[in-house]
């Protein structure tokens, strides 16, 4: 039995003292400066990692989507009410990965503050934010590859890029499996498997090139806006709850919230930072200031140059792009898709196996997920497994399916870290805390409210699958976790 022992073993009561905390921490330094795992980020790459997460699917695909479907032009409040919301949760994480600077982020900060149930739910709940999501944005990287594809004449055939359990009315055209999707998850699997430090190097590249990309779509963009598309900012309610007024831009919120996932990988990297204290709270923070910021003239951009109406379209920004005139820019825009499509598979691949390591630590799921590689000090092995699992996923689920699920579980975690912080903060005032959030503690109960009345809003049935999935984890709880536990 190793010497030094689990993180989360000293901090399974709900209840603890503030040597326990202290323990907890040195714990975890112990581990990870001997054969834990290895630090090899600063803060800039943990702020790259997190834009690497967060700009992708909502700004290629979400923003055309929502725009078309709830908001109109109100998308750009929509994205405003979804960052507002997030900017309450990010200053809660940057307090608590300071405070306890492990992998597992709002699984961890849940065990520590509330308790083991309470983190199994959350740490259950993760896996929609992060496999679900990752095998989601595949898919929507695999519809901007097929359009590449077909612009160089390459035709592949459709059984091969359309998921089997997609509904379709022609049985002759009925997919058979998501060969682009399945196949990028796993290349980006063996990357991830093959280091920390040589996949945030290729993540650095390809951010700061979607990153000139995106801000190419503004610049070009707004030379060619149309005031008048955006009148009325607020379209007339259709009649029905979501679809377009008011109701609508708070739909449309919930709806492109998953493109703010992401930003909490960072917290799930506080093991491998040079200095968790301080790079994860910039990393946080920055990433989601800086994503807010191009989504909000992104949609300005998109509604402005194109009819609302006109955007549900596998490729809004091209299709703005093409808008403009200017030759050769929806090629320039398709290709900057695919690498920040990349990107958030990465972010989002990578954090789902950090919060397995810890978990498995704490002996709420087995230990395979903590094994790491005797070379490149990764979890090898829980990274392919996952990898098989979101690439298959990928392949055989369509993407609204997969999508639906991602918000709301992703939502629930968010919130109990916001009570996380209030707990903590009234348990044990008097810990040192290299980061504190302000305005404790009206900023995260606005945290806890933003997030329930993002999750209001979205649709009952989107509620019972995550009743149903909650369900299948407390059985998962009952049969396995909660008889080998360390605590």
């Amino acid at each position: 039995m190793r010497k030094d022992r689990p993180l989360s073993e000293t901090a399974s009561k709900i209840y603890f003292t503030r040597k326990s905390v202290v323990a907890l921490i040195a714990a975890h330094s112990a581990e990870t400066d001997g054969d834990g795992l290895k630090r090899a980020l600063g803060w800039a790459s943990l702020m790259a990692l997190g834009i690497g997460g967060i700009i992708g699917a909502g700004i290629f695909v979400l923003t055309g989507t929502a725009a078309a479907n709830y908001a109109g032009p109100g998308v750009m409040v929509s994205f405003v009410l979804s960052g507002l919301a997030c900017a309450f949760v990010a200053l809660c994480y940057a307090e608590l990965a300071a405070l306890i600077p492990v992998s597992g982020s709002a699984y961890t900060y849940t065990y520590v503050t509330l308790g083991e149930i309470f983190a199994w739910i959350i740490g259950w709940n993760l896996v929609l934010e992060y496999a679900a999501g990752a095998a989601t944005v595949a898919v929507g990287w695999a519809g901007y590859f097929n359009r590449v594809m077909q612009g160089l004449g390459i035709s592949i055939p459709p059984q091969l890029t359309s998921a089997y359990f997609a509904s379709s009315g022609d049985s002759a055209a009925h997919g058979f499996f998501n060969l682009p999707a399945a196949g990028i998850v796993l290349l980006l699997t063996l990357l991830l498997v093959r280091g920390t430090s040589e996949s945030t190097r290729f993540n650095n590249v390809i951010v700061a090139l979607k990153v000139m990309v995106v801000l190419l779509v503004i610049a070009v963009g707004a030379a060619h806006i149309h005031t008048a598309n955006w009148s009325p900012l607020i379209p007339e309610n259709s009649g029905e709850f979501g679809v377009y007024g008011w109701s609508g831009v708070a739909r449309g919120a919930s709806v492109v919230f998953f493109a703010y996932v992401g930003f909490d990988s960072v917290s799930t990297a506080a093991q491998e930072a040079h200095t968790p204290q301080r790079d994860v709270p910039i990393g946080i923070v920055g990433s989601l200031i800086i994503c807010t910021i191009l989504y909000v003239a992104v949609a300005a951009v998109a509604t402005g140059v194109v009819n609302y109406k006109d955007l549900g379209v596998p490729d809004p920004m091209a299709l703005v792009m093409d808008r403009t005139g200017v030759a050769g820019l929806a090629w320039v825009v398709k290709l900057g898709a695919l690498a920040g499509l990349t990107t958030a598979i990465l972010a989002l691949l990578y954090g789902q196996t950090r919060i397995f390591f810890t978990m498995a630590h704490d002996g709420l799921v087995p230990p395979i997920f903590a094994k790491l590689h005797h070379r490149y000090r990764t979890p090898a092995v829980s990274q392919i497994l996952v990898g098989l699992i979101v690439a298959l996923a990928a392949g055989l689920f369509p993407i609204d399916l997969l999508g639906e699920m991602v918000s709301i579980g992703t939502l629930a975690a968010f919130a109990l870290v916001c009570v996380a912080v209030i707990r903590l903060r009234q348990t044990h005032p008097e810990l040192p805390r290299p980061f504190r959030a302000p305005g404790i503690p009206v900023m995260p109960v606005l945290g806890v409210l933003s997030c329930l009345a993002l999750m209001i809003a979205l649709p009952l049935d989107t509620w019972l699958r995550l009743l149903i999935w909650t369900g299948a984890g407390l059985a998962i709880y009952a049969f396995y976790g909660i008889h080998h536990a360390r605590r």
